[in-house]
């Protein structure tokens, strides 16, 4: 299937006006270079400040909650990052197994193909594998075209090959990024998918904060973002998702929520 042109979002697009508008002033009015450049400057400021809000979607679309269908439903998506981890991902499928409950793993392409057995382990314990890029570096955000090609398509091709299904959405390193990424995933058939609330469990031990952040409000159609990778220790020295999990999949049972996928985007495409 042929996928569609890349469209801009309408505020790259007015971004884009700004600065042909300031960049035609500026020829003009020589002499009016300071106004062109404070507009420039305000222009670029804004682009880059969408770019740090994870949940933003001035940049092009963004998932960070599940559709009305799932909210009726009274579904939430457990989605987990940084893995696959070889001390932490099997005792995360053993407590997912427990309570028949399922996630969405955002992988990283070079652990993944460290570790295949593990990615074959989240897909026979019927889980879904989503791209969280091939390398996961702290200057992902600053990529440009070809760095953003290479870290999400490199990451496809992995996972795709370890799991046997394509991976249909890319979750940013922190939710960080800039305009180059969405024509990136366009071209890829990937969607952004960023989260509703998360705990802030990569920076903090204490289970108990973890899950007050993830339980704080927490409604139907909500998508939580835990880490298996990079998760930080509570002061028994355990991984604290080991110490959240359990109790959030509690927490859910008691409030009637449903643990479910992000939306199945072939299948949308298909009922279109």
């Amino acid at each position: 299937m042929k996928k569609p042109a890349w469209r801009p979002s309408p505020f790259i697009l007015l971004s884009a006006l700004v600065h042909l508008g300031a960049l035609a002033g500026w020829l003009a009015r020589p002499d009016a270079w300071p106004w062109a450049l404070g507009i420039l400057l305000a222009s670029h400021a804004g682009v880059v400040v969408a770019g740090m809000l994870p949940r933003c979607s001035l940049l092009g679309p963004n998932l960070t909650r599940l559709p009305a269908e799932a909210i009726a439903r009274k579904e939430v998506a457990l989605t987990i990052d940084d893995g696959p981890d070889p001390e932490v991902t099997p005792r995360v499928l053993a407590i997912l197994a427990s309570q028949r409950a399922c996630a969405t793993f955002f992988c990283i392409g070079e652990r993944a193909a460290r570790h295949p057995a593990l990615i074959q382990a989240i897909v026979a314990a019927g889980h879904r594998i989503e791209n969280h890029g091939q390398h996961h570096r702290k200057h992902a955000s600053l990529y440009g075209p070809r760095g953003w090609a290479r870290e999400v398509g490199d990451a496809q091709d992995t996972l795709a090959a370890l799991s046997g299904r394509r991976p249909q959405y890319f979750r940013a390193l922190a939710g960080l990024r800039n305009p180059f990424l969405d024509p990136a995933l366009q071209r890829l058939g990937l969607h952004l998918a960023s989260w509703t609330r998360r705990g802030y469990d990569t920076r903090t031990g204490d289970a108990d904060a973890v899950l007050a952040r993830l339980t704080r409000g927490l409604a139907a159609g909500d998508i939580l973002l835990l880490h298996d990778g990079h998760a930080a220790r509570t002061p028994a020295g355990e991984p604290v998702i080991l110490a959240v999990l359990p109790r959030l999949l509690a927490a859910l049972t008691e409030r009637q929520l449903v643990p479910a996928f992000l939306p199945d985007r072939v299948a949308e495409r298909r009922s279109r």
